[in-house]
């Protein structure tokens, strides 16, 4: 089984490296990375938080879209790629299971996010100390976070776009519906949560419900989970009391149901495929 995987990995690792959209988003992550590295090294004694935390909370606001886009972006033709080049039938015939197929595909994908990532964040840890030098050593764990997190984060959406992928059988299709997935997840989910709470001004909606609804949104579970996990990086941002009013398991449960929902909804899209 795992020689299997590993064949599969590589030959979707190849084939991901290819793509032109995954390199300009790597680039965009090390360039915002380094602007907002830049921007963070302003004095920031007047939040209590040390500069490498101001750049963290930063980057979480800029992971929260980036990362599922960089996700969907990779993900997108896994298997209505394989279908419209023909080769789905010939990977079928192999003596490889559709799981083990997936997580091949999956574990190449979410390598490059990992690799994203670290050069990313790495950048802006790396301007952080050349301007802070010992002093940004209190936000490394707020970092180290950060990164784990958006790989989870980045699995999650990896999975929604082999579902995704499954479901429309053609790249252009997929294409689409991933777009739509993205607005929807990252920017239209907190507008209609934004509209839902003015709309109910302070009633039940906002004390009970909304903290559940916005927890349920994977996107917003990474960003609270690291804003409420750090005290430094919740000052920084300005949204510690919002952030530290939810419970902080809530938020990383949240996402660990995400990675293992998203992994069996792709594998559900996978099984109904006709190659």
């Amino acid at each position: 089984m795992l020689l299997r995987v590993l064949s599969t990995f590589q030959i979707e690792f190849a084939i991901a490296l290819r793509n032109r959209w995954l390199s300009i988003a790597v680039v965009l992550m090390v360039l915002f990375s380094l602007v907002l590295a830049i921007a963070g090294a302003a004095p920031t004694g007047a939040v209590g938080a040390d500069r490498l935390s101001v750049t963290v909370a930063s980057l979480t606001s800029l992971s929260v879209y980036l990362v599922p886009l960089m996700a969907l972006v990779i993900s997108f033709d896994a298997i209505a790629g394989e279908i419209e080049r023909g080769t789905l039938p010939l990977y079928l015939a192999y003596p490889v299971s559709r799981g083990e197929l997936l997580v091949g595909k999956l574990s190449a994908q979410l390598v490059l996010i990992i690799v994203a990532v670290s050069l990313g964040y790495g950048t802006a840890a790396l301007v952080a100390f050349w301007f802070s030098g010992g002093d940004a050593m209190d936000g490394l764990p707020a970092l180290l976070r950060l990164i784990w997190t958006s790989v989870l984060l980045g699995a999650v959406f990896l999975s929604l776009g082999q579902m995704i992928s499954g479901l429309s059988r053609r790249p252009s299709a997929a294409a689409g519906l991933a777009i739509g997935v993205w607005l929807v997840t990252v920017v239209l989910y907190d507008l209609g949560l934004l509209a839902a709470i003015v709309a109910d001004d302070g009633g039940g909606f906002t004390t009970d419900v909304f903290p559940w609804l916005l927890v349920a949104n994977p996107a917003d579970a990474f960003r609270i989970y690291n804003l409420a996990a750090s005290d430094a990086v919740g000052a920084a941002s300005g949204l510690a009391g919002a952030a530290q009013s939810i419970a902080l398991w809530k938020p990383l449960a949240s996402l660990l149901v995400w990675v293992v929902l998203a992994a069996g909804l792709a594998r559900g899209a996978f099984e109904r495929v006709e190659p």
